[in-house]
């Protein structure tokens, strides 16, 4: 008897617990950035060290994905069903949809490699402060949602000299495709490890995003006439 009962609020659980707001529509990555073309740096490696300073500016995805975040965060302490949501599975949930993860990762990252890091809310407002380096930080996140178990996440930092010519980019990309939370009649423990599963798909991109980094600022970028991003869009 106690099984019987189990398994139907095993099932309601899970599905009332993956409905979940989905990411939003991506953009290019520098939509709304800047007012007009910008060229490509003469410099062949990003300028770092104690005495460089860099000015931040966040995409527009980077601004829709904190806000997806913090309504997927918020959704999973009432908007799919608090009181029928296991603690450890709302547990889950919220500690994998930190809104400033990838954003505080990379801002760390930056400071680690030069002396100051400053954040603005636009290019105009970075271009009057005059850094020795520009960065347009992207990040997209796509969470577990009721209609889908595949995680992705993406970040990267666009880098340009003081006269905003570019330079090069930095990213870290993983995915993952996890087995439906809501198939099989799941025990919570196996729930909350694939809820957990997403966040580790976000820390490895950020890992891959340091490795890239360190890459470009060792390495001399390539030379290339044209660089394009995946949407297509001119980067410079």
């Amino acid at each position: 008897m106690k099984l019987a009962l189990a398994l139907p609020l095993t099932m309601t659980l899970v599905i009332t617990g993956c409905s979940v707001p989905t990411a939003p529509e991506s953009v290019a990555s520098l939509d709304g950035i800047f007012s007009q073309p910008v060229g490509r740096s003469a410099a062949t490696r990003v300028p770092s060290g104690p005495d460089k300073s860099v000015g931040i500016v966040y995409s527009g995805n980077t601004q829709a994905n904190r806000a997806y975040l913090n309504d997927y965060r918020a959704n999973a302490g009432t908007g799919f069903g608090q009181s029928l949501l296991m603690q450890s599975i709302h547990d889950a949930y919220v500690a994998t949809s930190a809104p400033d993860m990838a954003v505080d990762w990379v801002k760390a990252s930056l400071q680690r490699q030069f002396g100051s890091v400053t954040e603005y809310p636009d290019m105009q407002s970075l271009r009057a402060a005059k850094p020795d380096v520009a960065a347009v930080v992207d990040a997209r996140s796509q969470l577990i949602t009721s209609r889908s178990s595949d995680v992705e996440a993406d970040v990267s930092a666009h880098f340009y000299d003081r006269h905003l010519n570019y330079i090069g980019t930095a990213r870290g990309y993983d995915a993952k495709s996890l087995s439906p939370l809501w198939a099989d009649y799941k025990r919570s423990e196996e729930i909350v490890a694939d809820i957990n599963e997403q966040q580790e798909v976000q820390v490895r991109a950020l890992q891959k995003f340091d490795l890239s980094l360190s890459n470009l600022l060792t390495s001399p970028t390539e030379k290339v006439s044209i660089l394009e991003n995946s949407k297509g869009q001119k980067l410079y």
